[in-house]
C-alpha cells in the first residue's frame, strides 16, 4: 500500500475528528458567515507528485479554497430555492460516504442498498400524500428527474405512433404542451432530442397568473386532432409559485390521451401544510412527478426523486434497460435501478433523506414548511406596506417576487440587488416578471426565522433609501 494511504488509514480517527470540528465550526457560524464572497484565488494546474496526505490536503484547502465557501446552507440564503442540511441529513450523508454503496439491486448477490432507496420512496409518498402506485428513484436534481420522467413520456409518445424511440431513435413531430416550464424541463427536452423550443405554448390565466388556462389547453388539444402529446404542468412555478389546476387537467384526461408530467420540484412539499395542500389536489393523477429533495426536504446536494406510475413499468424499462448485462436476468422480474433510470453507477443518495425523514417525521416537515410560508408572508407584508418597494405577484407559498417602487427605478433594481447581496448578509436572485425587472426571495431553509426577516428588511430599507 502507498505509504501516505497507510499513514492516513492509521490516523483516520484523528483525521475525521479534525474534519468534524471544521464542519461544526461552519455550521455554528452560519448565522454570521457571509452569503457571498469576492475571494479571488490563484488556480493550481499541477499536481504534487508525492501528495500531501489527508491532513496536508485539508490544510491546503483551508489556506486557499475554504474562503470560497459561502453560507448557502444558512438561514438568509434565499436564492435559487436552496435548502440546507438538517442534522439528520448530515448523519445520513456522512454514512453514505463511509459505506460507499453502488445502489442498484434490492436482491443482488452484492450490494442490496436499493432496499433502503425503495423504502425511502415509500416514506416520501406517505409524506406527500401520494398513492403507493408510483415507482420512484433518486437522481441528482430536478433536471435529471424531469429528464427521467420525460424520457419515459417520450417512449410512450413513440409507442402511440408505433415506434420504439429508445431503439430506433427520435421521430420528428413529437408534441409537447406547456405554459411556464422551468428551464430544467426545457433542458431535458433538448437532451432528449425533442427540442427546447419545440413545444406548443398554452396561455396562462388572466390576473397576474402563471398557471395554465384550462380552456386554452383544451383548445390546443383539440387542434391536435387526436395526436398524442406530453403535457408538462407546474406544481409551483419558479417566479411566483403558481399551481396549475390539476383537477381540471384530470378531467381532460378522461377525454384525451396524453402523458401528464408535473414539475413539483419544491411546490410538492405544500402537501405537508394543512392550509396549502389544496394547491396539489388532483396531482395523484399524473403519470410522472418531479420533486427536489435538496430544496424543501433540506438534504445535501445532489438529491431529487422522480415518481412514475407503476403501470408504466414496461415503458420505463424499455427506456433505460441496461441491455448489455444479460446476467441481471429479466428486468421486469429482477428489479435493479440500472433498468429504471439514466445512471448505472449510483451513490446511496437516499440515505440522507431516509435519516431526515425518520428523524423529524411528518410533524417536523410540517413545521419546516409552515415556518417558511410564514417567512415569505412576513417579507411580502413588508414589501406591500413599504413605499420604497412593490410586490409583483401574490405570495402564494414560499417565494416573494418584488421590485423597487416606480417605473423610474427599474434601471436601479439590479444595482440595488448587487449592493444588497454584496453585504454578505443575505442572498437573493434577479428575475423578470410581466416585463418588469424584479427580485426573488425563496424560503426553504429549516433555520430561517422571523428575526432573519427583520434583519434583512431593515437592511433593504436602508439601501433603498440610499
Amino acid at each position: 500500500m502507498n505509504q501516505l494511504l497507510q499513514n492516513d488509514l492509521n490516523q483516520l480517527d484523528a483525521i475525521l475528528e479534525k474534519t468534524k470540528q471544521q464542519g461544526l465550526s461552519y455550521t455554528h457560524q452560519l448565522n454570521t458567515r457571509p452569503t457571498s464572497t469576492r475571494t479571488i484565488i490563484t488556480k493550481k494546474d499541477t499536481l504534487n507528485p508525492e501528495g500531501l496526505g489527508a491532513l496536508g490536503a485539508l490544510e491546503a484547502f483551508n489556506e486557499r479554497l475554504e474562503p470560497l465557501m459561502v453560507a448557502s446552507s444558512g438561514p438568509r440564503y434565499w436564492g435559487f430555492v436552496t435548502g440546507g442540511s438538517t442534522p439528520g441529513a448530515i448523519v445520513g450523508d456522512w454514512l453514505a460516504t463511509v459505506y460507499d454503496q453502488n445502489t442498484q439491486s434490492e436482491n443482488g448477490n452484492g450490494d442490496n442498498s436499493a432496499k433502503i432507496e425503495l423504502e425511502t420512496i415509500q416514506l416520501l409518498l406517505d409524506l406527500l400524500e401520494l398513492p403507493k402506485e408510483y415507482l420512484g428513484g433518486f437522481v441528482t436534481g430536478a433536471t435529471m428527474s424531469n429528464f427521467t420522467a420525460l424520457a419515459v413520456g417520450r417512449q410512450w409518445l413513440g409507442k402511440q405512433k408505433g415506434i420504439d424511440i429508445a431503439k430506433e431513435g427520435v421521430t420528428p413531430n413529437l408534441k409537447v404542451l406547456t405554459a411556464t416550464p422551468h428551464s430544467s424541463a426545457l433542458k431535458s427536452l433538448a437532451l432528449l432530442g425533442m427540442g427546447s423550443n419545440n413545444f406548443i405554448k398554452i396561455k396562462v390565466l388572466e390576473g397576474n397568473r402563471e398557471a395554465i388556462d384550462p380552456v386554452d389547453l383544451e383548445q390546443k388539444i383539440m387542434a391536435l386532432e387526436g395526436a398524442p402529446f406530453i403535457l408538462i404542468s407546474s406544481g409551483g412555478t419558479v417566479n411566483t409559485v403558481d399551481f396549475d389546476d390539476f383537477e381540471a387537467i384530470s378531467k381532460l384526461r378522461e377525454k384525451y390521451a396524453f402523458w401528464w408530467h408535473i414539475d413539483a420540484a419544491f411546490g410538492g412539499f405544500a402537501a405537508c401544510s394543512p392550509s396549502h395542500k389544496h394547491l396539489l389536489k388532483g396531482w395523484e393523477g399524473a403519470d410522472s412527478i418531479t420533486v427536489d429533495c435538496h430544496k424543501w426536504l433540506n438534504v445535501p446536494y445532489e438529491s431529487a426523486v422522480f415518481f412514475i406510475k407503476e403501470k408504466h413499468r414496461k415503458l420505463q424499462v424499455e427506456t433505460f434497460q441496461n441491455s448489455n448485462a444479460p446476467y441481471l436476468g429479466d428486468p421486469l422480474e429482477n428489479f435493479t435501478y440500472l433498468n429504471f433510470l439514466p445512471e448505472n453507477s449510483r451513490r446511496l443518495k437516499a440515505l440522507p433523506a431516509w435519516f431526515s425523514l425518520m428523524a423529524y417525521g411528518k410533524n417536523g416537515y410540517r413545521d419546516i414548511v409552515e415556518n417558511n410560508i410564514q417567512n415569505a408572508l412576513q417579507l411580502g407584508a413588508f414589501v406591500e406596506t413599504n413605499p420604497l418597494f412593490e410586490i409583483l405577484a401574490p405570495v402564494r407559498l414560499n417565494t416573494v417576487c418584488f421590485s423597487l417602487a416606480g417605473t423610474e427605478n427599474q434601471e436601479n433594481v439590479n444595482i440595488f440587488l448587487k449592493k444588497l447581496n454584496d453585504t454578505g448578509k443575505v442572498f437573493m436572485t434577479p428575475t423578470v416578471y410581466n416585463g418588469k425587472k424584479g427580485i426573488r426571495a425563496a424560503f426553504v431553509n429549516w433555520r430561517t426565522s422571523a428575526h432573519d426577516i427583520v434583519e434583512v428588511t431593515q437592511l433593504m430599507e436602508t439601501l433603498a433609501k440610499a
